[in-house]
């Protein structure tokens, strides 16, 4: 891939940065509707929420956009240092453009450390993994790797304990019956899931998972919108391990950092055999999210993750770089 300009750190025709690129637009996103564009200039990229990408109904502040922007920007990051350059990022950095998420400048070398290569590694092998788990628990050290991950990111990671993941599910059990009430959500549920294998966005079929036999696990159920399509029962596991990100507050640039240190996590926990499925219906509803933190205390909840052993499952499409980029303006002297 070319892209008609060269930074030192790249090399010729822009190999390096053409895969620093690939691999930021295989971070996660909601829907997989992958709400970013990446703006390139010597010596820069500059991230940015592509607001004709957005989901009016169950993200109307654009919450989980910005947040899928962030693991966009924590892929890039994890990249650029993995290519041997230290990524010097500033997040929110124009004022006068809103939707001007963060500019990743290049610094100098860097040698890149182990983790930072297992990492990088993890990137393209990170699934959102919707099927069944084992009944097999986290282990502590893997709990507490992925709760430092978290912390690396100015976010927080607290895994809940039985009495605490019960009732999460069950706000999240609420969340997907007032949902599918929803005519609405149906709909936007229709435009993104079920997509043709062509497909460069959405939710592939192959992607939508089996639904619980017991009903235990309310996960979101992506083949609501597709009542013609066949549908597989599975039993689920008995007790996953639940955990939710939270942060201090609750901006863009809040967002911005929850989904960096969501990215950090999911990509950790790729490294240690750990599969993820994000459980955000309980965090688009704002009655029942408040009953997950409390903001006055700093405490806001951002994400759910369930966590758990599983077998691999097919990646979902991704748009080219090439679709996805643009090249900043000249500035004037």
């Amino acid at each position: 891939m070319m892209f008609g300009w060269e930074v030192d750190l790249y090399g010729s025709h822009g190999r390096k940065l053409a895969e620093c690129l690939e691999a930021a637009v295989l971070a996660p996103s909601v829907h997989n509707t992958q709400p970013w564009r990446l703006r390139l200039a010597p010596g820069r990229v500059d991230v940015l929420l592509d607001r004709d990408r957005l989901l009016p109904v169950i993200d109307p502040g654009a919450r989980e956009a910005w947040m899928s922007v962030g693991a966009a920007i924590l892929n890039l990051r994890v990249a650029v240092l993995a290519a041997g350059r230290m990524p010097m990022s500033r997040l929110l950095p124009d004022p006068h453009t809103p939707e001007h998420a963060a500019t990743i400048t290049f610094g100098g070398p860097h040698q890149p450390d182990e983790t930072i290569q297992m990492l990088a590694g993890a990137i393209p092998k990170r699934r959102t993994n919707r099927r069944p788990f084992r009944d097999i628990e986290v282990r502590d050290e893997v709990l507490d790797q992925l709760t430092a991950a978290a912390r690396v990111e100015g976010a927080r990671l607290a895994v809940t304990d039985p009495v605490i993941r019960e009732a999460v599910l069950s706000l999240a059990l609420t969340a997907n019956q007032w949902q599918r009430s929803d005519p609405a959500y149906v709909e936007e549920l229709r435009t993104w899931t079920a997509v043709p294998d062509d497909s460069t966005s959405g939710i592939p079929a192959r992607s939508l998972g089996p639904v619980d036999a017991r009903g235990a696990l309310p996960l979101r159920d992506f083949g609501l919108a597709h009542p013609e399509a066949p549908r597989r029962i599975a039993p689920f596991e008995y007790a996953p391990t639940v955990a939710i990100v939270y942060t201090a507050g609750d901006t863009p640039l809040d967002w911005l950092r929850a989904g960096q240190a969501m990215e950090r996590v999911l990509l950790t926990a790729t490294v240690r055999g750990v599969c993820n499925t994000p459980i955000t219906a309980p965090t688009e509803l704002p009655e029942l999210r408040a009953l997950l933190g409390d903001e006055h205390i700093g405490q806001v909840a951002q994400v759910i993750l369930r966590l758990g052993y599983g077998n691999p499952v097919p990646s979902t499409p991704r748009r080219p770089v090439r679709d996805v980029i643009e090249i900043a303006e000249p500035s004037v002297r």
